[in-house]
């Protein structure tokens, strides 16, 4: 049986900082929760209840705070391993942690970032999957663009977003000829033109840069049926409106998906599709594609688009694009039955579906320099589901790529503030044994701040610099110190589904 997850817990009077089993944002089954997760959840309710009694607290308050957050981990810690940066002291002295991760430490880059604002996505037909809001009254705001800001930049660290596009396709004209706008043009739960407006609202407001968009359209979306080719007049039509009407930062590739009904997907290394799309962006200035890899069960028929392999060829071929491979080519999530298949994880290796084949790119040709790794979504679920793995997915992006090569991402609002994924960056380290064995590196503050942020701020042109000095003085700060001020804090949520039974 599937339960959202803010109903599960309060079932269960635990409203862990961390997600303690897999979340699904319904792009697949939930899977059930682990003994291990299980007794991860049971230490953290143990703690928190104790120590929020000795501090005078309600336990959902003290999950809340700092010192919930350091539970979490430490519980962690007592169940997988040492694998997390975190003293005993932080469980209950608030200026513990404070002191060891000051807030504001690193400059927060998140280029994956979605909300839905209210729309339902389309497979939500089955009524125990609907409405998937926070609250008891199932409230579709909860996957607002107004709870995006209170999630992403109020409850959270992050500084600067990038709005990631969801696949879909938008509609030029009416049967008349009639050039469409705004919401006419449809394009599904998150459209171009809804990024763009939305970077547009979120930068007035905040009277400077927070916000940067991507652009949907990829070349199988406008399709000539008659010669089975893309409608290229189309195509560069959305491209250049994309472009220079939304002005958008960078396209989002879902080549696994076929909104435009081409009856395929799309390779990024084909010369006949993608090649004319590189071209004409380039005309325009646009340089940013990112691409989603891995997570191939999403599409049971054009999953194998979501392979890596066309990276190589178009990296290649195009030294002067940036190509950001999302989820690091990760091929199943945690929620996925193949996750816990042998063949998907060697640990005599560190290897791991499709990543893997990711890695051997650069080890092929290093001279590629143009190939990012975003770690959106593998990083969080992997370090609360097989923190080895996680170690691995780390430890080899950066041995392999370069630590200037690694792009921070959460795939947030789906986990609910991305707070809780900051700080296990913050707290990662990867293990003398795993060090030693397979010669990777401690992963030291500078790599951090360069994943956090500064890797994203060069290949978006952003001046990270400048924007650190000017974040404070602007809107946006203001109004989080107000609502921080009022009492405004974290739900402790991630917006899924989980599974009820044991």
């Amino acid at each position: 049986m599937w339960v959202p997850k803010w109903q599960r817990d309060r079932q269960r009077g635990i409203e862990s900082p961390v997600p303690t089993q897999p979340v699904s944002n319904e792009e697949f089954v939930p899977r059930p929760q682990t003994k291990q997760q299980e007794e991860w959840e049971f230490r953290i309710d143990q703690m928190a209840t104790a120590n929020a009694k000795s501090l005078g607290m309600t336990k959902r308050d003290f999950l809340k705070s700092s010192m919930g957050m350091a539970t979490a981990f430490y519980a962690s810690n007592m169940v997988f391993g040492n694998h997390w940066d975190v003293a005993k002291a932080e469980t209950f002295e608030p200026a513990a942690s404070e002191e060891k991760f000051p807030k504001g430490e690193y400059f927060v880059f998140d280029v994956q970032t979605h909300f839905t604002d209210g729309f339902a996505l389309g497979f939500r037909t089955a009524p125990f999957v609907k409405n998937m809001g926070f609250d008891l009254s199932n409230d579709p705001d909860e996957y607002s663009f107004p709870n995006f800001v209170k999630e992403l930049f109020f409850d959270s660290e992050t500084s600067l977003v990038v709005i990631s596009g969801v696949p879909g396709r938008e509609i030029n004209k009416d049967k008349a000829g009639k050039i469409l706008e705004g919401r006419d043009r449809r394009g599904g739960i998150l459209p171009s033109w809804l990024m763009s407006q939305a970077k547009g609202q979120l930068n007035k407001v905040a009277g400077g840069t927070r916000a940067l968009c991507q652009g949907n359209c990829a070349p199988n979306h406008y399709w000539d049926q008659r010669k089975n080719q893309p409608d290229f007049p189309a195509l560069f039509e959305q491209i250049e409106r994309e472009v220079k009407q939304y002005g958008i930062d960078s396209w989002k590739w879902y080549c696994h998906t076929d909104p435009g009904r081409s009856g395929d997907g799309f390779r990024m290394d084909d010369e006949t599709m993608a090649y004319p799309f590189y071209e004409k962006s380039k005309e325009l200035g646009l340089k940013v594609f990112s691409c989603h890899k891995g997570y191939a069960a999403q599409s049971r028929t054009l999953g194998h688009y979501a392979h890596p392999g066309d990276l190589e060829k178009a990296a290649l071929d195009h030294p002067d694009l940036s190509f950001i491979a999302y989820h690091s080519a990760m091929k199943h999530g945690p929620g996925e039955p193949e996750f816990e298949r042998p063949e998907f994880f060697n640990p005599e290796t560190g290897d791991f579906a499709w990543h893997a084949e990711l890695m051997n790119i650069k080890t092929r040709n290093p001279q590629i320099d143009n190939i990012y790794c975003e770690i959106g979504s593998a990083f969080g679920t992997t370090a609360i589901v097989h923190p080895v793995m996680c170690q691995h997915l780390i430890g080899k992006n950066i041995q392999t790529y370069g630590a200037d090569h690694v792009i921070w991402g959460t795939d947030c609002l789906w986990w609910g503030s991305p707070q809780w994924v900051i700080d296990a960056m913050k707290r990662f380290q990867i293990s003398d044994e795993l060090c030693e064995k397979f010669g990777y590196a401690k992963v030291t503050k500078e790599d951090k701040a360069k994943i956090f942020g500064l890797n994203a701020a060069r290949v978006y042109g952003v001046d990270a610099e400048a924007e650190i000095k000017r974040f404070p003085k602007d809107t946006l700060s203001t109004l989080k110190t107000a609502y921080l001020d009022q009492g405004g804090e974290p739900d402790n949520a991630a917006y899924g589904w989980v599974r009820a039974d044991v």
